[in-house]
């Protein structure tokens, strides 16, 4: 069976075709912003235009319009070729990648949030999380997590504030989605923004604009 994973919650980009467990193709790049432009003509660029019986997409926590891309297009492309979908945690795929490198050990995952913020979390040796994902200060984040390894956009910076462990730099990468845990898998394609949209709705009769809310945040 094929599985096409896709990951666009971040500044990163990146798409991966799986027949079984083996990679086929994948594309990752650092884009910052430009997500919607990007997204499916790389998955275009895959073997057979992409196409999987299941696909996997990540539903945050991170950028709000890149959330909403990548879990619209898998919606989207699920629809038309009749395959499974399945969501997973943005931090949980980046706890898996450390564990590729260091395996049997709990993982902290801490990413750039809004407005100064950091998303973290942490890992059990299982790769199943241990508590909930947070926005954070960076103060506060570095107070949240245990794991002496951390991993993620925001790692280096963490391990510098905090003053002891070992930091793993990394963007999330969809060619490692198969290794986050089946029990981490959501059935519910749902987003996990991590943190309220920066505007909300007005109340009724106020603002003129019929109460609509618009997401102020990065991405």
């Amino acid at each position: 069976m094929r599985t096409l994973a896709i990951e666009c919650a971040t500044e990163a980009c990146s798409v991966a075709l799986f027949a079984g467990d083996d990679l086929l193709a994948h594309d990752h790049r650092v884009l910052g912003r430009g997500h919607a432009e990007r997204l499916v003509p790389m998955i275009a660029d895959l073997p057979d235009r992409g196409k999987a019986a299941r696909i996997l997409v990540s539903l945050g926590p991170g950028s709000f319009t890149g959330v909403r891309i990548g879990i619209a297009t898998a919606r989207a492309l699920a629809y038309a070729w009749g395959a499974a979908i399945a969501g997973y945690p943005t931090l949980a795929l980046v706890a898996a990648m450390v564990r590729a490198q260091h395996p049997g050990r709990a993982v902290g995952a801490c990413t750039v949030g809004g407005h100064g913020e950091w998303f973290v979390q942490s890992f059990g040796p299982d790769g199943l999380p241990r508590g909930e994902a947070r926005s954070l200060v960076p103060d506060e984040a570095a107070r949240a997590l245990d794991a002496d390894l951390v991993g993620g956009t925001r790692a280096e910076e963490f391990v510098a504030l905090r003053g002891h462990g070992q930091a793993l730099p990394l963007h999330p990468d969809a060619r490692h989605a198969l290794a986050i845990p089946a029990a981490a898998l959501e059935a519910t394609i749902r987003p996990a923004y991590g943190r309220p949209p920066d505007a909300r709705p007005a109340p009724a009769g106020k603002g003129g604009h019929g109460g609509k809310s618009h997401a102020g945040a990065r991405g």
